[in-house]
């Protein structure tokens, strides 16, 4: 299912068995990555035939793919919640948003990508194309609510510090810039958000953003 089906006005109502599949296995392709992940276990674990599970899904392929954009469909869901909340202060926000990125991803390691990569090349691209719209989505939104609550330096394009953060994370989370730094996505996700906001800010933004991200 396309990534735009996902957005507000236009998602479907979830159907709780298409959930349930995909929930098992966002957990099996986390961990085994793509050639170890199988319909069978799949089924297995989700206590259904593989009839029944091919009713749903022709294959895996397809299930990897609804995977990865469900999770960025969840993402983008949470990062509205968070920014919709006038009793949570951005460096709030911030911190919510990071936490529930770094449970999500603390299953996968380094090789899940790269045996992505190796395996299945046109999932491996889906990944990368979820990753460049959903990272300015979200990203490109927290930075103009600090700007407005002028904890965001005004000299600050924000177009340029979000395609400058992108970049990053594109380039940090391939296999080889994994391997080579020995981090886990999870850990470059904090890293990576605590570098970029920390030369963002103004001073009572960075006061308040290191009360809640201590060096």
């Amino acid at each position: 299912m396309p990534l735009e089906a996902y957005l507000p006005g236009t998602a479907p109502m979830p159907d709780p068995v298409r959930t349930r599949i995909l929930q098992q296995a966002r957990h099996d392709f986390f961990i085994t990555g793509y050639s170890g992940f199988t319909m069978d276990a799949l089924a297995a674990e989700v206590g259904m035939s593989k009839k029944t599970l091919y009713v749903h899904f022709a294959g895996k392929d397809e299930i990897i793919a609804a995977v990865i954009d469900d999770l960025a469909a969840e993402v983008r869901r949470d990062a509205d919640t968070l920014l919709r909340d006038r009793g949570l202060n951005l460096a709030e926000k911030l911190r919510g948003f990071v936490e529930g990125m770094v449970e999500r991803l603390t299953a996968v390691q380094p090789r899940t990508f790269r045996d992505l990569q190796r395996f299945a090349p046109p999932l491996y691209e889906r990944l990368e194309s979820v990753r460049r719209t959903t990272i300015p989505y979200v990203f490109s939104r927290f930075v103009e609510e600090g700007r407005i609550a002028g904890l965001i330096r005004e000299d600050t394009r924000a177009d340029f510090a979000i395609e400058y953060f992108q970049h990053a994370i594109q380039g940090l989370m391939q296999p080889d810039a994994l391997e080579r730094l020995q981090l886990a996505p999870r850990e470059v996700l904090g890293a990576a958000v605590n570098l970029f906001f920390g030369g963002l800010l103004t001073n009572p933004g960075r006061k308040q953003y290191e009360k809640l991200f201590p060096r």
